[in-house]
């Protein structure tokens, strides 16, 4: 394979060679599709190498980090591997962070540019950082969202020595820290995890050929771009097959079925409230879902009747299942398009990208310790954790509960933070979660532990009921019971119109904590 400026590279290890060769191979096929613009991946390689042309000319030197605070547009695309094409490292940050918690992540990667989405939702990104606080960042390039603004089309102006691109997207090695992605943050500060361009390619590659996803494909992307599986699985994963990306700003359940009937959408990843909500919604008769064939989701706890629900009613060919984690480059086990319906509704599938999998634990049942040339370099100028999190045997140590069958699948039960004692019993609440995922009125739930002078701790269940339900607390502490040994009974349940999650869709627990603590101050 030859690059636009003549290079050989041929081993495909490195992000800026699968576009150059995805670009040669599917150049007039549809890369992106938005509501304002279609890119062919002819069209997207010139994009990207204008804008890595661009960085190149403000400054940007191999290694600088660069930060992208914007929601799913295709600007979002063209700069994330542009700054790949530039040599740089990769910075996405969380839509949802405040100016605050975005200049804490800019001030520790030293980021010297930022693309920050303009007017959006009544807020403004880029508008909103105090840049005095902020010496290394030299430049912030607004994304038009809602309104239109020159700043972006003034940055792809200054895109002219190609030349220079092409010799700095040729220096990028495989082991390069292709980017650095911050987790959640829900225990304490978020960490920066290191990935190299390698692991970037390898760990979606393998996620997508689980999917068996091909150029035939298009891909609605509902989850964001700044989080693993938006970027990874999303971004990565069609650019290494040629699939046509087709995002989506912010997730509307009737948008989303619209736009899955208008563009034939065959595939739909995303966290399990995504389907609920499709499953759910009055008009989903309305619109034509036959295209779809491939959905995956995961999560600590992925509801069985939710998995019978995608199969049978939305007549999806292949629904799997997965785990994974932003320190195991966001992958790690995944179930396979010819399992069984048990197993894919049950686990989360075998290893894939080459992980090893053990339980550390005396029992059947212990943490989840992954192992494989997929584990993240490490935290961000954080050795202590580092050290913590991947010992020194090469295992990460994921802090997730799970088990494992004689078939090599993993289930996860829980998060250990998550487990509590009742009475000198271990509690898992994603067991009693999955219980009450089967009482009808019930659209989610979550249980954590709480304090009781008796038994240390009880249950404490909060429930998002389904629109006209009449479910009330004894009902459900009812049906618990019916199912479940007494010490796994919630004692209380708290009905509440959301869940708090993460960008993952993962249910914050420490946020239900503090609220159960609110009310019993």
């Amino acid at each position: 394979m030859t690059t636009p400026g003549g290079q050989d590279r041929s081993d495909g290890r490195t992000i800026p060679q699968v576009l150059d060769r995805i670009a040669d191979q599917f150049a007039d096929h549809d890369a992106l599709v938005t509501d304002d613009r279609r890119i062919t991946y002819a069209q997207l390689r010139d994009d990207v190498r204008r804008a890595a042309a661009a960085m190149i000319d403000l400054g940007v030197a191999s290694g600088d980090r660069v930060a992208i605070w914007s929601p799913n547009t295709w600007h979002w695309v063209v700069a994330c591997l542009a700054t790949h094409y530039a040599g740089g490292v990769l910075v996405p940050l969380n839509t949802r962070y405040t100016a605050s918690e975005a200049a804490d992540v800019l001030g520790r990667t030293g980021a010297p540019l930022l693309f920050a989405s303009g007017e959006f939702l009544g807020a403004d990104k880029a508008a909103s950082l105090d840049g005095a606080d902020l010496p290394a960042l030299r430049h912030i390039v607004r994304v038009p969202v809602d309104k239109a603004d020159g700043t972006w089309d003034d940055f792809v102006a200054r895109g002219t020595d190609l030349a220079a691109v092409d010799a700095r997207a040729a220096a990028v090695r495989p082991d390069d820290v292709s980017d650095i992605l911050f987790t959640s943050g829900t225990t304490g500060r978020s960490k920066g995890a290191l990935c190299a361009h390698r692991q970037s390619l390898d760990a979606p590659a393998a996620w997508a050929a689980c999917g068996e996803l091909t150029s035939d494909d298009r891909y609605l992307c509902i989850n964001p771009f700044f989080h693993n599986f938006g970027y990874k699985a999303g971004i990565l994963a069609c650019l290494q097959t040629g699939a046509t990306l087709i995002p989506q700003l912010t997730f509307d359940p009737e948008r989303a079925m619209a736009a899955v009937a208008e563009h034939r959408v065959t595939v739909l990843p995303g966290p399990p409230t995504i389907y609920q909500s499709l499953l759910d919604h009055p008009r989903r008769a309305e619109h034509d879902l036959s295209s779809l064939r491939f959905a995956v989701t995961g999560a600590a706890v992925v509801p069985v009747v939710l998995i019978e629900r995608m199969q049978a009613e939305l007549d999806i060919d292949i629904v799997l299942t997965g785990y994974g984690l932003t320190e195991a480059a966001g992958f790690g086990t995944m179930c396979r398009p010819d399992d069984d319906a048990i197993t894919v509704a049950t686990t989360c599938g075998r290893p894939i990208a080459d992980f090893e999998l053990r339980i550390d634990g005396e029992g059947p049942e212990g943490e989840v310790l992954l192992r494989g040339p997929n584990v993240m370099l490490g935290y961000l100028d954080d050795p202590e954790a580092t050290a913590a999190a991947i010992d020194a045997d090469g295992w990460l140590h994921t802090g997730d509960v799970g088990t494992v069958d004689e078939a090599g699948n993993l289930r996860i039960t829980d998060r250990l933070k998550d487990m509590y004692i009742c009475g000198g019993f271990n509690v898992y609440p994603a067991e009693i979660e999955q219980v009450l995922a089967r009482l009808d009125g019930v659209a989610e739930s979550a249980v954590i532990g709480v304090p009781d002078e008796r038994l240390g701790e009880v249950g404490k269940a909060f429930v998002v009921a389904l629109p006209g339900s009449s479910l009330d607390a004894q009902t459900v502490i009812a049906h618990t019971r019916e199912h479940l040994a007494n010490f796994k009974t919630p004692r209380s349940v708290e009905f509440l119109d959301a869940l708090p999650r993460n960008p993952g869709g993962k249910v914050v627990k420490p946020a239900l904590r503090a609220m159960s603590e609110k009310e019993e101050a």
